[in-house]
């Protein structure tokens, strides 16, 4: 017979937003099972945000000495990839243990299972012939895995993924990379500027396809511009590898390179954890919430399996959200409308809401607003390396804006503006208005509300 325990919460996965849960709700008093089968924290400290943003930003200073060889005088960079793979495995990852957010879940008072969890009933989660039956219910925030892509031959040839990547201690000579989404374009732009001769291969018919096309054809242009060669509209057919390499083929197209980076997309870890038995479909492309982070009896969900974006902020802000209704207090209730991303790219592309073609498919009445930062007060004095733009969503109906765009060297950062902006609905009138310190980019943004015209 299976041992029962009992007890308050279970919290299936503690990455981004889990572990944050599962520590808040020990500490409010619930008597807290965590659910771990790999690592305390998941994906974004050990294979994602954090040791990516540490092999960018040491790609960023070898593309920022080259430009003071322009700006300043001579100058030059040898690329040392010993240096930001050591910070990698001994400051970020300490060698992919989790030793520390163990412990901070156990102090706060987390009682923490290894194991791969399975529901079995509404409340009740099972992992290795023990149930787990918790009072209040169950949260799932399971997360993805690197997508596998149904390509021939691929399964049988030692490609890499992200969390292959980031773990490299010598870089090849030449890397072919499947997919030119944010994860695909930040680690081609790294990898290129410390010296690996990088091609880019991406199914759709331009690079970060979920951006608009302005800053498509910008990133394309700069990568160009780097040296990295980029196919777009391309439909592999098969991957081969032997001891020279990787041969990827699609079509008349042939590309040979040392190595092979997939980074097509995440596939949800919704299969294998009994959706069926709380009468869920696992076969389902997200697992479907209310505005309380709802999914069922006794059943919560948050994070990437929610399909409202691969973003650890978006998984805490549901982790409040979540909590709140299993303690039974008033709290937030979930709202997307303004949730915002950067890719890291150089320059970063910052975005928030809806793009134009997103609301002109929504049916609105879509005005927009654009301006170049490189003709800003800000970009002359910046000179090289100022590429980029702001653009504006907005909804004429309402005078509000929707969506928007903030590409350039501080395009993660510029971007929060303007998601303050829809989220809080504040009339582009009035954000014209504000005052801002000079120079900066933000004029670039009053240069777009002007071009909005509302």
């Amino acid at each position: 017979m299976d041992q029962r325990i009992e007890c308050d919460v279970v919290i299936l996965g503690l990455g981004p937003g889990g572990q944050e849960l599962a520590t808040e709700l020990a500490e409010a008093g619930l008597d807290t099972v965590g659910v771990e089968m790999h690592l305390v924290g998941g994906e974004c400290p050990f294979y994602g945000c954090t040791p990516t943003k540490l092999m960018i930003r040491a790609s960023r200073l070898i593309g920022d000495v080259h430009l003071a060889d322009e700006l300043s005088g001579s100058a030059s960079v040898t690329p040392d990839w010993s240096r930001p793979s050591q910070r990698i495995i001994t400051e970020a990852t300490k060698g992919w243990t989790d030793d520390a957010n163990a412990e901070a879940v156990r102090k706060a008072g987390v009682r923490l299972v290894r194991g791969h969890g399975r529901l079995t009933e509404p409340g009740v989660v099972e992992v290795d012939g023990v149930s787990y039956v918790a009072a209040r219910g169950v949260v799932l925030n399971t997360g993805t895995e690197p997508l596998v892509l149904p390509i021939d031959g691929l399964d049988r040839t030692p490609y890499w993924t992200n969390r292959d990547i980031v773990q490299v201690t010598d870089l090849p000579a030449s890397l072919a990379i499947i997919g030119g989404g944010p994860i695909g374009c930040e680690l081609a732009q790294a990898m290129a500027r410390f010296g690996v001769q990088v091609t880019v291969l991406e199914m759709a018919d331009r690079l970060v396809a979920v951006e608009e096309p302005e800053s498509s054809a910008l990133i394309t242009k700069i990568f160009l511009d780097e040296g990295i060669t980029v196919h777009t509209g391309v439909k592999i057919s098969r991957v081969d590898h032997d001891d020279d390499g990787f041969t990827i083929s699609a079509g008349d197209l042939r590309i040979e390179a040392e190595q092979l980076l997939v980074a097509a997309g995440r596939s949800d870890n919704v299969t294998d954890i009994g959706l069926d038995a709380v009468g869920l479909d696992p076969s389902a492309s997200r697992v479907e919430t209310d505005r309380r982070m709802r999914a069922g009896e006794k059943l919560w969900a948050i994070g990437d399996i929610t399909g409202h974006g691969r973003y650890t902020h978006v998984s805490s802000y549901q982790a409040e959200v979540a909590k709140a209704d299993i303690l039974g207090q008033d709290g937030p209730l979930a709202d997307y409308r303004a949730v915002s991303r950067v890719t890291f790219t150089d320059p970063e592309i910052g975005s928030v809401g809806l793009s134009e073609q997103q609301a002109r498919d929504q049916g609105l009445d879509v005005r927009t607003g654009f301006a170049d930062i490189s003709g800003s007060a800000r970009g002359w004095l910046d000179g090289a390396g100022n590429q980029g733009h702001i653009k504006l969503v907005a909804d004429a109906a309402t005078g509000l804006l929707v969506g928007a765009s903030a590409v350039g060297p501080t395009g993660g950062d510029l971007v929060a503006m303007l998601a303050l902006a829809i989220h809080a609905k504040v009339p582009p009138s009035t954000v014209r208005r504000m005052h801002f310190a000079f120079p900066t980019y933000h004029g670039s943004v009053m240069t777009a509300l002007d071009d909005l015209g509302l």
